[in-house]
C-alpha cells in the first residue's frame, strides 16, 4: 500500500507489528474533489461520529478535552480519547481504552490537500494510577490522514509497533489487554479501520 505521508507524522515501524488501512475515491474534477475533501476532512476530525461512519460492530469514540470533559467538536492537539470496544473494558479505564492526541498537522498547496492526527494509548484521566489504560502498549501509535490529491481523495489510517500491554496494574487487566491486544493485532483493528477509511470517504 502506498502510504503518501506528506505531513511527516507516520512515525517508523521498529517494533511489533504494523496495520494499515486504506479507501480511494474519484471526483468528476478538482472543484467537486476540492468540495468533497472538506466534507471528508470533518467527518474526520469529529471522531464521536466515528461509530456511524465505521458500522455497528466498530467500537465507539468519545472526545475528552485536556480537563477531562466530554466535547462535541473537532479534535485538537492534546484531546483524548475515549473507546469503548465490543467485549470487556480495562478496569484501570473504567471500562475503556483511552489514547491522546499528540500530533496534528494540515497542509495546502496548489493540487494538494491533506490533513492528519496521531494518537498514542494513555492513561486515564479519571484513574488513580499512572498506568496505560489501553490493550496496546504505549509504544503503539494509530495515525488517521486524509488526503486530495488532484480530484482524488484517500483515506489511510496506519498502526504502527504495535503490541499488547502487558504492564497493567492488574491481573485481570494484563490477561485483558493481552487477549484482546492479540486480537485487535490479527484482526479487530484492520477491520475496524479499513471500516472507518471507507465510511470517511463515502460519497
Amino acid at each position: 500500500m502506498k502510504q503518501n505521508d506528506i505531513l511527516g507524522i507516520v512515525p517508523s515501524q521498529y517494533t511489533g507489528k504494523e496495520i494499515a488501512a486504506e479507501s480511494t475515491v474519484e471526483l468528476f474534477n478538482e472543484n467537486e474533489a476540492s468540495a468533497f475533501y472538506e466534507i471528508v476532512k470533518q467527518r474526520l476530525l469529529h471522531v464521536n461520529n466515528w461509530h456511524q461512519l465505521a458500522g455497528l460492530i466498530s467500537a465507539k469514540f468519545k472526545l475528552i478535552d485536556g480537563a477531562g470533559n466530554e466535547v462535541d467538536r473537532s479534535v485538537q492537539l492534546g484531546d483524548l480519547f475515549k473507546i469503548d470496544i465490543p467485549g470487556p473494558g480495562s478496569s484501570e479505564g473504567d471500562g475503556y481504552d483511552w489514547v491522546a492526541i499528540e500530533e496534528l498537522k494540515e497542509h495546502s498547496t496548489e493540487g494538494i490537500q491533506s490533513i492528519g492526527f496521531r494518537v498514542r494509548p494513555t492513561n486515564n484521566p479519571y484513574g488513580k494510577k499512572n498506568e496505560t489504560a489501553h490493550f496496546y502498549s504505549d509504544e503503539s501509535t494509530s495515525t488517521f490522514i486524509v488526503i486530495r490529491e488532484g480530484n482524488i481523495i484517500t483515506a489511510t489510517i496506519i498502526d504502527r509497533n504495535i503490541k499488547p500491554n502487558t504492564h497493567a496494574g492488574s491481573i485481570t487487566d494484563k490477561v485483558r489487554d493481552t487477549a484482546v491486544g492479540i486480537g485487535a493485532m490479527g484482526i479487530f483493528s484492520k477491520i475496524q479501520w479499513q471500516s472507518l477509511a471507507e465510511g470517511l470517504v463515502k460519497n
